[in-house]
C-alpha cells in the first residue's frame, strides 16, 4: 500500500483528543477537498509502496496502544484490512479516518467520519466529480450500524450548519456522536471560529473539536 508518513504524536482531533497515537497515513483519495490539509496525499500523491509488515513493524516500535489509519482516503486501499486485522491481533485500538464515501470489512474501535459539506468542493475539473462523489448516504449508514463512530464535520461557515443539521438527522446520528471542527490551519483563525461553533454546539448538544496539533506545531507534517 502506498504510504504518505508514519509518525508518533498526539491524536489532535475528535473524541480521543490528546491520546498518544500512532498515525499511519496512506496516500490516495477520491476527492479533492478545495482546503485539504493533506495536499501530498490527494491534490499530488506522494509516498512508497510498503508491506503490511513492514508497516506493521513500524508502529508497533512506537510506546502507545492507538493507531491511526488515515490519509488520503485509507479505505480505498485493499491492505487496509489485513493490516487493521494484525493491528487488533497485537491487542491496539484502531481508529480509521474516512470520508465515509468507501466502505470496507476493517477492523475498527472508532470509525471517524468526516463527511465533506459543500464548502470542500473545488472550482475547476474535479467540481463535478467532488460534488456528485463528497456524500455516500448507503456507506454512511452501513458505517454507522456496523462501528462505534463519531461524525467529525469541518465548518468554514455558520451557513453549514444547516447541511450538517439535515445530514446527520436523515442518517439518525446521535448529536453526541456529531463533532463539530473549525476549518484552517492558522491558530487564530481555528480561535476566531470555534468562539460562534461554540455556541451552536450548546444548541444543537453537538460536540466541539479543537486541532490541538495546530496549536501546539503549528500547520506541519508528522504531528
Amino acid at each position: 500500500m502506498k504510504i504518505a508518513e508514519i509518525f508518533y504524536s498526539l491524536q489532535g482531533e475528535g473524541s480521543l483528543l490528546g491520546v498518544p497515537s500512532v498515525f499511519v497515513r496512506t496516500s490516495g483519495c477520491n476527492l479533492r477537498c478545495s482546503w485539504c490539509d493533506t495536499p501530498y496525499t490527494s491534490w499530488q500523491p506522494e509516498g512508497e509502496e510498503r508491506s503490511v509488515d513492514s508497516i506493521l513493524a513500524e508502529v508497533l516500535a512506537h510506546p502507545a496502544r492507538h493507531a491511526v489509519l488515515t490519509g488520503g482516503e485509507p479505505m480505498l486501499q485493499p491492505q487496509l484490512v489485513p493490516l487493521a486485522q494484525a493491528l487488533r491481533e497485537a491487542g491496539w485500538h484502531i481508529t480509521i479516518e474516512t470520508a465515509g464515501t468507501v466502505d470496507a470489512p476493517v477492523a475498527c474501535d472508532l470509525m471517524s467520519i468526516s463527511p465533506k459539506l459543500a464548502n470542500s468542493t473545488p472550482a475547476g475539473e474535479w467540481a463535478i466529480r467532488h460534488e456528485n462523489t463528497r456524500i455516500n448516504r448507503p456507506v454512511l449508514g452501513s458505517l454507522l450500524a456496523r462501528y462505534p463512530y463519531q461524525l467529525k464535520f469541518v465548518v468554514a461557515n455558520p451557513a453549514d450548519l444547516a447541511e450538517i443539521r439535515a445530514l446527520t438527522a436523515s442518517l439518525g446520528a446521535a448529536p453526541g456522536n456529531v463533532i463539530l471542527m473549525p476549518e484552517g490551519r492558522d491558530p487564530a483563525l481555528l480561535r476566531e471560529r470555534s468562539l460562534w461553533l461554540a455556541p451552536l454546539c450548546l444548541e444543537h448538544g453537538f460536540r466541539l473539536s479543537p486541532r490541538l496539533h495546530v496549536d501546539l506545531w503549528g500547520d506541519r507534517r508528522g504531528v
